[in-house]
């Protein structure tokens, strides 16, 4: 962000929300892979392979599968997981070779709210284009609107 104008950077990603959900319920469905796999792809996505330790130190290795059957493969390493506090983990795409592309920075906070529900901020940091950040913010929104959906409904996540 900078200080000056209030704009966050063109390699930067800000994303805030309110889930009607207390902050340990929404901090588990980011830490729990039963949970996580039910919602972390855009709408339309599967992952059809999903593995990973959700700890600090811990890593992921992904597969989102698109609507018309093309394979995306992402990985990280998780620098930080406070319950039920913060996240903060790396996140890059695979290329051609399924070796580990440009890689960028996340870090999740979780705010309780005084009427109990869960302020979080998502910060995505390192883009190296205007253009990528943007499809990223599409897509994670498209996941937190599903994770929304998942908190308000579903009693295996409660």
């Amino acid at each position: 962000m900078n200080a000056e104008t209030g704009t966050v950077a063109e390699t930067e990603l800000i994303i805030e929300r309110v889930f009607d959900a207390p902050r340990t319920l929404v901090f588990e469905a980011w830490t729990q892979n039963e949970h996580l796999d039910r919602w972390s792809c855009p709408a339309g996505f599967t992952l059809p392979f999903s593995e990973g330790e959700i700890r600090t130190g811990g890593w992921f290795r992904t597969c989102m599968r698109s609507p018309d059957g093309e394979d995306h493969w992402l990985s990280g390493e998780y620098r930080e997981v406070t319950a039920p506090e913060r996240i903060v983990f790396t996140h890059a795409w695979h290329d051609e070779n399924d070796e580990p592309d440009h890689e960028t920075l996340v870090t999740v906070t979780f705010r309780e709210t005084t009427d109990g529900k869960t302020r979080m901020v998502f910060h995505q940091a390192f883009f190296t284009s205007k253009a990528s950040r943007d499809g990223h913010e599409g897509g994670w929104n498209e996941c937190f609107g599903r994770l929304d959906a998942l908190l308000a409904g579903s009693p295996s996540v409660r």
